[in-house]
């Protein structure tokens, strides 16, 4: 999950165009430039841990994990998470960070965690998955990064897996090509509310960035149900980010995962 650089699929399009954060979620929110991180070769995540030494990416919380559904502690209740959704956010700018391509968003849309709000930042992607749940990798995994008031995060992960074509992706992938560094303008709104996560079964936990400086304390959602997009649409995103840009699992070292529905 990048922060740094944050579905049952829609087939009809998610409303386009109508359908101040703490000094601490800026410095997560924003790019670590200082850092030569990478996703393979000398710099990639096995040796995070050197790059960054006082980071948590040694640490015994960290994320992306493999889900075993079997072990997980069911409860029967989703009343922890309200997905609050408008139609009128607006999507401001498209960055291709050199590690993922990131969507960023004026504050609007929010979502509320265990009585806490937290508000969207950006949307990224990792092809593959970096989650999996009972081992299976899905082609790839979005994660819509929410910041509270005072810093807290709470990352929404959801898989993405090959069928129809999705017209919410269209219109993400219209912004590209972009090349590596490069940015672009959009102010436009979107209404991802047609995704209907409310309506999802999902596993909580607590977690990590995935990237570093791998930060600790993060509040992890992963939706159990896809979202369906086409293999062209899945081969654009894939080819405007690096190549396998997925950290690998890490130990669940024992906490507990949950699963809500």
């Amino acid at each position: 999950m990048t922060v740094n650089k944050i579905l049952l699929g829609c087939t009809v399009l998610c409303a386009v165009v109508s359908c101040n954060n703490t000094k601490k979620a800026t410095h997560l929110i924003s790019e670590h430039e200082a850092l030569h991180w990478s996703y393979s070769g000398e710099t990639s995540p096995e040796h995070w841990v050197e790059i960054e030494k006082n980071s948590d990416c040694g640490g015994k919380h960290q994320s992306p994990i493999n889900i075993v559904h079997t072990t997980v502690d069911s409860v029967q209740n989703k009343d922890d998470l309200h997905i609050l959704y408008t139609p009128s956010t607006l999507l401001s700018h498209v960055d291709n960070n050199g590690h993922s391509i990131q969507f960023n968003f004026e504050e609007g849309d929010s979502i509320n965690y265990k009585n806490k709000t937290y508000y969207l930042k950006q949307i990224h992607f990792h092809e593959p998955s970096e989650h999996k749940i009972n081992g299976i990798i899905y082609p790839i995994e979005m994660h819509l990064v929410h910041v509270g008031k005072t810093g807290e995060i709470t990352v929404l992960g959801i898989f993405g897996e090959e069928g129809y074509e999705s017209q919410l992706f269209e219109f993400f992938e219209s912004f590209l090509p972009l090349e590596s560094g490069d940015s672009k303008e959009i102010h436009q709104k979107i209404d991802l509310s047609c995704l209907l996560l409310n309506d999802k079964h999902y596993y909580s936990y607590s977690g990590s960035l995935t990237t570093p400086p791998c930060t600790e304390n993060v509040n992890w959602i992963v939706f159990k149900e896809p979202f369906i997009l086409s293999e062209p649409e899945v081969l654009t995103l894939k080819e405007a980010m690096p190549l396998n840009n997925y950290r690998n699992q890490q130990a669940l070292n024992g906490r507990v995962v949950h699963y809500n529905y």
